[in-house]
């Protein structure tokens, strides 16, 4: 399956079991967003977030739970959220968590709104449509990392939004992952073979603060 370097995993790597650690990824977020009411604290989501985890089995966190909440959804994964903000009433918020089910890394993460916020949904939706569509075309036209990217850019600008080129994917395995260097999904010359590569997405309105992040392995 694996032919450079760049997309080496390790004896134990089953895709099989890569695709439970992100179905299983994915029941965990269902849950998170079931629980998540307003009135909840971004502190308070996290470590009941870790608890969903632990109810379904996860055997340890690979990367920590990354939840944000309105003006923090502009953040990047490695930037503080600013305070500890309560989730509002019209409101939108994403989780991003990186789980280990079954010795393989689950990275999964997706945007949700409270109320009826006409712009906050549709910059929720955004984001899953240029993911579905950058996926898409992975599969359809075998676009090197660059070019996906690209592609994500134009199709956000198209919908309105923008993109944030400072997030451009990265590599999963079993775990851990980390001992295979590979660089930025959006860096790999190459056709991502399935399996090993996060597709990650994250907009931002053009002008208010707040935006939007959906991820998941090509598979």
């Amino acid at each position: 399956m694996v032919e450079y370097a760049k997309e080496a995993v390790g004896a134990a790597f089953d895709l099989d079991a890569m695709r439970y650690a992100s179905e299983q990824s994915w029941r965990a977020v269902e849950r998170m967003v079931a629980a998540f009411q307003p009135g909840l604290r971004e502190s308070e989501a996290v470590a009941l977030g870790r608890q969903i985890l632990d109810d379904l089995g996860m055997e340890r966190i690979w990367h920590p739970l990354h939840i944000r909440f309105g003006e923090n959804t502009t953040k990047k994964y490695n930037q503080p959220s600013e305070g500890d903000p309560a989730l509002g009433d019209d409101d939108i918020f994403f989780i991003d968590i990186g789980p280990v089910f079954k010795g393989h890394e689950g990275d999964v993460g997706a945007t949700f709104t409270t109320g009826s916020d006409p712009e906050k949904i549709a910059c929720a939706a955004a984001v899953k449509t240029v993911f579905d569509d950058t996926s898409r075309a992975w599969k359809t036209d075998k676009l090197t990392g660059p070019a996906l990217y690209d592609y994500a850019d134009r199709r956000a600008k198209e919908l309105g939004w923008v993109l944030n080129l400072d997030i451009q994917g990265h590599r999963a395995s079993d775990f851990p992952h980390s001992i295979y260097k590979a660089g930025d999904l959006g860096q790999f010359d190459r056709c991502p073979v399935p399996g090993v590569w996060i597709l990650e997405i994250q907009i931002a309105h053009p002008s208010k603060p707040f935006g939007a992040f959906y991820e998941d392995v090509l598979i």
